[in-house]
């Protein structure tokens, strides 16, 4: 204490701050080099490139929009490998079953196809709607109407006050997830009479653009350009309000489908679907809706409630 006092006040505490300094100093560094490695490696982590290949088949109606993103992931990423081909719901649905691809894409549940041990990924929602040849002059329909006209009941325009054409009808196959949703809630069940079949929806709008008097069915990403006509029914358009709130009531879920849980490049991909580069950006501009968006929700019955 003698020696303390000698020393003075002054320097007894400047003795001090540099014990404590010496102490201290070393670990506030540490812990600054402890974070900035941390967020370091988080960065790393949240950037690790993904890699491997994944084939995905099916629904023709998910087909720009998985196109679409696949593109981009593989920009960046491009250790990875992504496939995207069409056939329909059922054969992306049977093909998911079999092991044949990854990920099966569907319009339909898989219970519709009497598919059981899949697992659901709901990524996107798109409305559906007649797609017609613009010289027939019919922009709206009657839903009764609509049926007559795909059961063969009416098979000229001038009828419903169009021009004097005959019409041609453009189906979709037995396997279209597209099909199976407009003859369920569009022709409330009816069963089409015979006329064009076509498997992929590219060839149906451009055999409708080219026909004069056809009319056919296509999902609403389909609706680029005013080569054919988008159709209203009972005079409600199929806007992304109207959908969203089941006012315009034909519309279904876009299912990814994985055999078992995802993993690797598939989940990766997946979780990718439902980021907000996709959801907010990509989906959007192809003509979808967001399923976080709906303010109703479909069950695999066809039961619809608000949320």
């Amino acid at each position: 204490m003698k020696k303390l006092k000698k020393l003075g006040l002054p320097m007894v505490i400047a003795a001090l701050m540099v014990v404590m300094a010496a102490c201290g100093g070393g670990t506030s560094t540490d812990k600054k080099e402890t974070a900035k490695d941390n967020k370091e490696t988080a960065k790393t982590e949240q950037q690790a490139e993904v890699s491997g290949s994944l084939v995905l088949s099916g629904s023709t109606a998910l087909q720009p929009l998985a196109s679409a993103a696949a593109e981009q992931f593989m920009s960046t990423n491009p250790k990875a490998s992504i496939q995207v081909n069409g056939g329909g719901s059922g054969t992306g649905l049977s093909q998911v079953s079999q092991g044949a691809v990854q990920i099966g894409n569907s319009d339909v549940f898989a219970e519709d196809k009497n598919i059981t041990g899949l697992v659901d990924h709901k990524v996107a929602v798109v409305g559906m709607t007649a797609a017609i040849n613009p010289k027939a002059g019919i922009k709206d329909i009657k839903k009764a109407d609509l049926i007559k006209v795909f059961t063969g009941k009416i098979t000229n325009w001038k009828e419903l006050g169009g021009a004097d054409q005959k019409i041609t009808l453009v189906n979709r196959p037995e396997s279209s997830g597209t099909r199976a949703i407009f003859n369920k809630l569009a022709l409330d069940g009816a069963t089409p009479a015979e006329g064009i079949t076509e498997d992929a929806s590219n060839t149906v709008k451009k055999i409708i653009s080219e026909t004069p008097g056809a009319i056919g069915y296509l999902a609403l990403s389909y609706f680029t350009d005013d080569t054919v006509t988008k159709m209203s029914i009972d005079g409600v358009q199929p806007t992304e309000e109207n959908i969203q709130s089941d006012k315009f009531p034909v519309w279904a879920y876009e299912h990814m489908y994985t055999k078992g849980e995802p993993t690797d490049i598939e989940k990766a991909f997946l979780d990718y679907m439902m980021s907000d580069e996709v959801q907010n950006t990509i989906l959007p501009k192809q003509g979808y809706l967001a399923v976080t968006k709906m303010k109703v929700e479909r069950d695999a019955s066809g039961k619809v409630t608000k949320k």
